[in-house]
């Protein structure tokens, strides 16, 4: 029997803040909806609830649908009913009996329960144009929960590590921890497995200075994964922009337990960067469900076709684009952003898909009001900002072309680095200006080089493990018949597909593995580890992991001796990285001598220990050369413009064939120390000195890094 509405309680004012916010005696709540005929919070006494207790009208002040109820508790369950036109055509899907999630809940008491009843149509009914589905959906429907936002920080600041100065760590909150033996049982996969003291303990001892998790704001699967029985494990599929994801939680408090990890996480100088999708919903196209903004005002939060309005423009491949041109949706990421920083203090984000957040006119413009209204928040402009530089629309790819203040994913230097490394010919130009910071692409924009995250392996693609145990994708288990996925990964697998017990094969996955890991540490740019990848984690060669919540993706911490020993390799190069100042300039180095200096800051080396002529840069088959960096170190004591010119010098040698490499002489009896040598196992490093002019055999598929410290 439907619940008949009650008295409307009107607030005294609309709230600054939207969604549902409690002031110790009540709950203001509010809702945005400009097409809206009326609109009903809907309060309910527990997840199990098949109907409302209680339903509100609200009353309308410019758009915005609002009430203040007393006596309303932090834990109350509610949802919206919003009433108005149904027509698909004009882009309208209202429908009253449908409840739907707040687009600014903190909290979510139950997540969508999959029903035919949660679609605005009859489901598996095409007709055109669409009918208007009659069933109620109360049992199913996504309920949002009010919280009390007191939390006692204890003075917790964010590290504020400088661009120069960072080096990220990719992971997953379930992945990393939900085999852990030390982790106890009963956190593990969950934020405050997270926090525990021997995750804590491993970042420190790995080096890095920030995690950048996957989607932690509130997810949902998609229709066609909960048919296969499949997630989105990933969670790119944001129903809730304020919420923490509750998969995540030990706890019945989410957010407590969020912000508990955050603390525990600045308290060991590190940083938190959150991986956020603001480009698109699980509402999908006209054929998904109808879980909020599609009930709420389709036409105000969706950017639909012109011709046809009850489709949508498809910029993310996912069905819908969030359209950032409406100022009130503009608004709402912004509050959502401020609220991660002020409320939660995360230090930074990366955005998916971000050229879909720059379209105006379906076109990409880097003066777009999402950037522009960044740019002039006093807070959100001072914390890492990250974009994937790309979407699926005309003219996806911006690599470069984000404004100043930003930092984005390079998928150019990704592409370069495995395909020198697999052996391809024609790859040194190309690779040298990757490792020297992608000058072509940020320079002449006064941008520097920490505009550059350098990354070759991320969450989306192989493994670094399988990149080089797998030519081919092995993607079954997502149940697309290996269809999904990128087909070309510049992959190779050392000689035998897959896992294998051949101990030569080993030999060289080892070595490319370090030559991989070597090459990011010690490239011009921010460096991106995707997590896992420090001691070779594997996901059977499935490189399109994204619905696998299970062993493909969580981390397994029994190591053998090759993972034992990638992880301390992988904790030197971090080390040795923070150590040497060439990696924390915040200029491109020219090919010029600084002033008062004598060498300069940056040349390139072919084998004849001679810099590199026109005609060996141009050589197809040329695979090997050097890169000497000048390192611009102050001397103790000294003026500030006072320094000491040392001397960086990176051997590469991407042939089969080991190469007599003359190193430069700059001045008689100079030495160059070896500091690396990727042919080498860790057992096996040790400080050699080289003789300036002296031939020095460079393996085959090796990189050596020397350095010579100037007096």
């Amino acid at each position: 029997m439907e619940n008949p509405p009650q008295k409307a309680l009107d607030s005294v004012q609309p709230p600054q803040t939207q969604g549902a916010v409690w002031d110790g005696k009540g709950v203001h709540f509010s809702l945005y909806s400009e097409h809206a005929h009326r609109v009903y919070l809907c309060l309910f006494d527990s997840p199990d609830s098949q109907s409302e207790s209680k339903r509100i009208p609200l009353k309308k002040n410019d758009h915005l649908w609002h009430a203040y109820v007393p006596d309303v508790k932090p834990g109350v369950l509610y949802g919206f009913r919003v009433d108005g036109p149904f027509q698909p055509d004009n882009g309208l899907w209202f429908n009253s009996v449908k409840v739907l999630a707040d687009p600014c809940a903190r909290d979510f008491g139950r997540l969508p329960i999959w029903d035919e009843s949660l679609f605005a149509y009859p489901f598996g009914d095409v007709s055109n144009p669409p009918k208007k589905d009659k069933r109620d959906n109360t049992a199913f429907a996504p309920l949002s929960k009010v919280i009390d936002p007191a939390y006692d920080w204890q003075g917790d600041q964010l590290p504020g590590i400088p661009w120069n100065e960072t080096i990220i760590y990719e992971t997953h909150v379930k992945g990393l921890t939900q085999l852990h033996p030390q982790v106890p049982e009963a956190i593990r996969g969950t934020y405050s497995g997270m926090a525990s003291e021997v995750i804590l303990d491993y970042f420190e001892k790995l080096g890095v200075s920030a995690i950048e998790l996957l989607p932690i704001q509130q997810s949902f699967s998609e229709h066609h994964l909960y048919q296969k029985k499949l997630t989105n494990y990933w969670g790119y599929n944001t129903l809730g922009w304020f919420a923490p994801d509750s998969r995540f939680a030990a706890t019945s408090d989410p957010v407590r337990e969020f912000k508990d990890m955050i603390k525990a996480y600045h308290a060991r100088g590190l940083e938190v960067i959150l991986d956020v999708v603001y480009n698109h919903t699980p509402e999908g196209n006209r054929w998904g469900p109808m879980l909020f903004f599609r009930g709420i005002d389709n036409a105000v939060y969706y950017r639909l076709q012109e011709n046809d309005k009850k489709e949508y423009k498809d910029f993310t491949g996912c069905g819908n684009t969030i359209d950032m041109m409406h100022p009130q949706v503009l608004k709402l990421v912004l509050d959502s952003l401020k609220y991660w920083v002020e409320e939660m203090h995360v230090d930074g984000f990366r955005f998916d898909l971000a050229c879909a957040l720059g379209r105006t006119h379906d076109h990409f413009d880097p003066n777009a009001p999402f950037f522009q209204a960044i740019q002039n928040d006093p807070e959100l402009s001072k914390v890492k900002l990250i974009a994937e530089p790309w979407d699926l629309g005309e003219g996806g790819y911006q690599l470069g072309n984000f404004p100043k203040g930003w930092a984005e994913w390079n998928g150019l230097y990704r592409d370069q680095i495995r395909k020198f490394w697999r052996g391809d010919s024609g790859q040194i130009g190309g690779l040298a200006t990757r490792i020297s910071g992608s000058s072509d692409l940020f320079q002449g924009k006064g941008r520097t080089p920490q505009a550059n995250i350098n990354y070759i392996i991320s969450h989306d693609g192989f493994t670094l493990e399988d990149l080089v145990s797998y030519k081919k994708k092995n993607n079954l288990a997502n149940g697309e018949e290996n269809r999904d996925g990128p087909h070309d990964n510049f992959s190779w697998n050392c000689g035998i597909e897959g896992q294998t017990g051949n101990h030569k094969v080993w030999d060289r996955r080892n070595q490319s593995k370090r030559n991989i890991l070597a090459t990011l540490l010690l490239s011009q740019g921010v460096p991106m580890i995707c997590g896992g990848d420090e001691f070779g984690r594997s996901q059977n060669g499935n490189n399109n992991a994204y619905c696998q919540d299970n062993e493909i993706n969580w981390y397994c911490w029994e190591w053998d001796r090759n993972q034992s020993e990638l992880f301390q390799f992988a904790q030197m190069l971090i080390k040795l990285r923070r150590s040497l100042g060439s990696f924390h300039k915040t200029h491109y180095s020219s090919g010029q001598k600084p002033p008062g200096q004598i060498f300069k800051e940056l040349s390139w080396f072919y084998p004849s220990g001679r810099e590199m002529s026109q005609e060996q840069w141009l050589n197809p088959e040329n695979k090997t050369f050097a890169m000497r960096v000048s390192i611009g170190e102050k001397e103790s004591g000294q003026s500030l413009d006072k320094t000491i010119q040392s001397l960086l010098l990176i051997l590469f040698n991407a042939s089969s064939h080991q190469k007599s490499f003359v190193l430069p002489a700059h001045k008689s009896g100079m030495k160059w120390i070896q500091k690396l040598d990727t042919a080498l196992t860790n057992e096996n490093q040790s400080v050699v000195s080289v003789r300036g002019g002296q031939a020095f055999d460079l393996k085959a598929n090796s990189l050596v890094l020397f350095l010579w410290q100037g007096k």
